[in-house]
């Protein structure tokens, strides 16, 4: 993996923990990523030194979320069983899947496998395999209906 494909993941994991934050504290979003930028993205947190995420990428992401919410829990929940609906996800999982999907939809520049794979490495450090199937499976559905 290169030194730009390690930098993006790094930003994909962060923006997740950055919108859980968001979701869990209400943190402004510019206080938010300041917050990142100057303590967390490239630190060293009790021993554990965090890979330096690209700043920009990192921002999108968590701006981009942010700002298009309604529209990406609608792609997410036109892809959930019947039954199921966003608020019955777990938070980190829902993060996860709000991060994708806006990759998806507005990160043109990213394939669709890449995207994909991503976020799957990115719910292997939250959940088991199976719910990284998960993850799998619902963006696979929500870039059919983006992604055409």
């Amino acid at each position: 993996m290169n030194d730009r494909s390690k930098s993006r993941s790094a930003a994909r994991l962060a923006a997740v923990q950055a919108l859980y934050q968001l979701e869990m504290e209400g943190t402004p979003v510019h206080i938010l990523l300041h917050e990142f930028h100057q303590h967390r993205l490239g630190a060293t947190i009790e021993d554990v030194t965090y890979a330096q995420a690209e700043e920009p990428f990192f921002d999108d992401i968590v701006q981009g979320v942010d700002r298009r919410r309604d529209e990406i829990d609608g792609l997410i929940t036109a892809r959930l069983s019947s039954g199921w609906s966003l608020d019955r996800l777990d938070k980190p999982m829902r993060q996860i899947l709000r991060a994708g999907t806006y990759e998806l939809l507005a990160r043109l520049d990213v394939g669709t496998g890449t995207v994909i794979s991503e976020y799957v490495d990115v719910a292997h450090a939250f959940y088991d395999k199976r719910e990284s199937g998960f993850v799998n499976g619902l963006l696979d559905g929500v870039s059919k209906d983006v992604r055409k």
